[in-house]
């Protein structure tokens, strides 16, 4: 078994998304471990402000096989793909981790680059594993969490039923 944490991100129909992303989740890889849901500005455009939130799960599959699920479940919600990498979501399903593993697998990179630069990321990870290391840096993700700059990313608590 491997442990994997996966951001979820919408900011177009946030709480069905979110919501029906964390039952699909459910549904295929059995119990989450869930951080708080975060609201968060856009980033890299102008939109709507983002839910986000970390689920991590156990599972048996390999990295292409968990992504190619998380691309299912997105499509099932809508997602629209373009050239932009910013911009509006109904839903966006990032694998972070795949156990301590580091993975280059088609230029996609584990762990995920965006855990060392976005808040809506780092926070949610480090508040549900902050005792875990990451694989290259070889610093725990609650500690990543404290020397990082809040400042320019504020992330406010949702009160949201998963």
């Amino acid at each position: 078994m491997t442990h994997c944490w996966i951001g979820i991100g919408s900011n177009q129909d946030r709480e069905r998304c979110v919501r029906g992303a964390v039952r699909a989740l459910r549904n295929r890889f059995g119990g989450l471990i869930l951080s708080s849901v975060y609201e968060s500005k856009s980033v890299g455009f102008d939109g709507e402000p983002f839910f986000n939130l970390v689920a991590g799960f156990d599972t048996t599959e390999s990295v292409s096989a968990v992504r190619a699920v998380l691309r299912s479940i997105e499509d099932t919600f809508g997602r629209v793909r373009g050239p932009e990498k910013s911009a509006p979501t109904t839903l966006d399903l990032d694998l972070l981790t795949y156990g301590d593993q580091v993975v280059n697998e088609g230029g996609r990179v584990l762990p995920r680059e965006e855990i060392l630069s976005s808040a809506f990321v780092l926070g949610p990870l480090a508040e549900v594993a902050d005792r875990e290391v990451h694989p290259v840096l070889g610093r725990s993700y609650g500690e990543l969490w404290s020397s990082f700059d809040k400042s320019g990313q504020p992330l406010v608590p949702i009160a949201l039923e998963l």
